[in-house]
């Protein structure tokens, strides 16, 4: 088995809903000629480098994934004729691969992605926090000057 990786480039102004289509036609397309998706890495909205199809700009889409020389024409032959697609190219990333050590490294690549994503949302909850404690020392400084005048005044 050996290792792909490809970059497609999609139509900017593509709703998430067809995006999404297009994805799920990828995957479904790479589980039917037995391969397996490593990462689906979502790039987003890129200007090119130059003018495809009238567009300035493109959405880009990295997959890499395991699989045979069948499986990457499969894929080409469908991406040339999906009108979603501007442009794509596939790459080989290395050519031994064994099917467990390709299954172990998309097993890896999601816990790395679940590890990420539960950082991500304690640094959120930790963010607001310290911005509640914030607020709550402010508030605490205005009323403490607001006293601070009050007194003045009787004076």
């Amino acid at each position: 088995m050996r290792k792909y990786e490809t970059v497609i480039i999609s139509d900017p102004d593509l709703q998430d809903q067809s995006r999404t289509d297009l994805l799920d036609k990828v995957r479904n397309i790479i589980a039917k000629e037995n391969g397996i998706v490593l990462y689906v890495d979502d790039w987003g909205s890129k200007k090119l480098a130059y003018e495809i199809n009238r567009k300035f700009r493109g959405h880009y889409i990295c997959l890499t994934y395991g699989g045979t020389g069948d499986l990457v024409k499969e894929l080409e032959r469908n991406l040339r004729l999906s009108d979603d697609v501007m442009k794509y190219m596939t790459i080989l990333v290395s050519a031994d691969e064994t099917a467990e050590s390709l299954a172990k490294e998309a097993q890896d690549a999601e816990a790395a992605k679940a590890e990420t994503a539960a950082s991500q949302d304690a640094e959120k909850t930790a963010d607001a926090e310290t911005d509640k404690e914030t607020d709550d020392s402010d508030a605490d400084e205005t009323s403490k000057k607001s006293d601070e005048t009050v007194t003045d005044d009787q004076n």
